[in-house]
């Protein structure tokens, strides 16, 4: 009797319902997603859309059933105004929550992760990048910096305007999504990464390079203990910082941009004493998936005219590894490593129209999608 009454209540149980979005009903093109695990729900890329164009925005690719939809943003919050805003620079998954760093429109846009529908819109000025610890989001500022200029009759470059104050990095309250403090670092942070109560800070120096007397660019990176919200250490890397990772062993990878003529891009290994070390030229774009640094880069990227043979490479534990990837891309401008083997890059174009996104998969490309303009960040769910 035991027994059949088990039966009887195994029986009557259900299989749980899956919980259906409010975003189902959106569709795009159909691709191939079977190289991607089932763990990822979603993909999103942040199209940064064109300086002063107010058209940044914002698609993703659904695993479930291998739509590339484009636009969501807009799609999902109609009462939104014009959208996103001003030039998407970041985008960053926190638990079930999407972060979006827009930064000429000084905003930092939180949304639903299963619906694309906002939760908040906090205001911070001239933002870049952002990062995460348990309690707060950390956001780099250039904090109102800028340099104007404009070209006499001979073709020369004259800066007429500017402001060159220290950057800043903000912490927002991830709960009450309220801004609770700032802290100067070095001129123009971009990229920034947490680990172990520290937040490592890239600084680029963007503005001060076109600025008198120094024309210089900073090399900095700022330490920041996320306890005290104090800067302990600046650690010297090289000019103009751009990303920011830490592999999870207490390494710290920073990429730089170079000074576009004479020092090339490159990749750096801020170790666990702070002592740094360089792995190799040539980062057009970068990412990180499981502790390993994923890079691609071009030897012939101070020649502007032209053709770009791409090379792909991994670093971990400070090795660089060449990786068997045949990338062709008019403009190469972001990448996304889903795994070891699959990756999403996003291909600017002419930078003025709708761009494209391509995934490979063991060494070549497998499908390619139209995206927004400038496909510039992507962010895991």
């Amino acid at each position: 009797m035991l027994c059949g009454a088990l039966l009887s209540a195994f029986a009557c149980q259900k299989d749980p319902i899956p919980e259906v979005y409010k975003d189902a009903d959106l569709t795009g093109e159909k691709v191939d997603v079977s190289s991607i695990s089932a763990n990822v729900k979603k993909i999103f890329m942040l199209n940064e859309g064109g300086m002063g164009s107010n058209n940044a925005s914002l698609d993703f690719l659904r695993i479930s059933d291998g739509n590339y939809v484009t636009g969501v943003f807009k799609k999902m919050n109609p009462d939104a105004g014009a959208g996103l805003g001003d030039v998407g620079n970041d985008i960053a998954v926190h638990g079930d929550e999407v972060w979006m760093v827009i930064n000429n429109s000084g905003i930092v846009e939180v949304i639903s992760a299963k619906d694309e529908t906002e939760i908040a819109a906090i205001q911070v000025a001239t933002p870049r990048s952002i990062a995460f610890d348990d309690t707060y989001a950390y956001v780099s500022s250039w904090a109102g910096a800028y340099a104007n200029g404009s070209y006499d009759a001979n073709g020369n470059y004259t800066i007429t305007d500017s402001k060159n104050p220290k950057g800043q990095v903000y912490r927002i309250n991830l709960s009450t999504k309220k801004v609770e403090g700032s802290v100067e670092v070095g001129y123009q942070p971009e990229g920034l990464a947490c680990y172990n109560g520290k937040l490592y800070v890239a600084n680029s120096g963007g503005i001060s390079s076109q600025l008198p007397p120094n024309y210089s660019y900073d090399n900095t990176v700022s330490i920041i203990n996320t306890k005290t919200f104090k800067v302990t250490k600046n650690v010297e890397v090289q000019v103009n910082l751009k990303n920011v990772y830490a592999d999870g062993t207490g390494n710290i990878y920073v990429t730089t941009l170079g000074n576009y003529w004479s020092i090339h891009s490159g990749l750096y290994m801020i170790n666990t004493s702070d002592a740094v070390k360089h792995i190799a030229d040539y980062v057009s774009v970068s990412s990180i998936n499981n502790g390993t640094i994923y890079c691609i880069g071009a030897e012939e990227e101070f020649d502007w005219t032209a053709a770009k043979t791409w090379k792909a490479w991994s670093c971990k534990n400070g090795t660089k590894t060449d990786m068997n990837l045949s990338v062709s891309a008019t403009s190469l401008y972001s990448l996304c490593a889903v795994s070891s083997s699959t990756f999403l890059i996003g291909d600017a174009g002419d930078y003025f129209n709708p761009g494209s996104v391509s995934l490979y998969n063991n060494g070549s490309k497998v499908w390619t999608v139209t995206a927004g303009v400038c496909p510039g960040h992507f962010a895991i769910w």
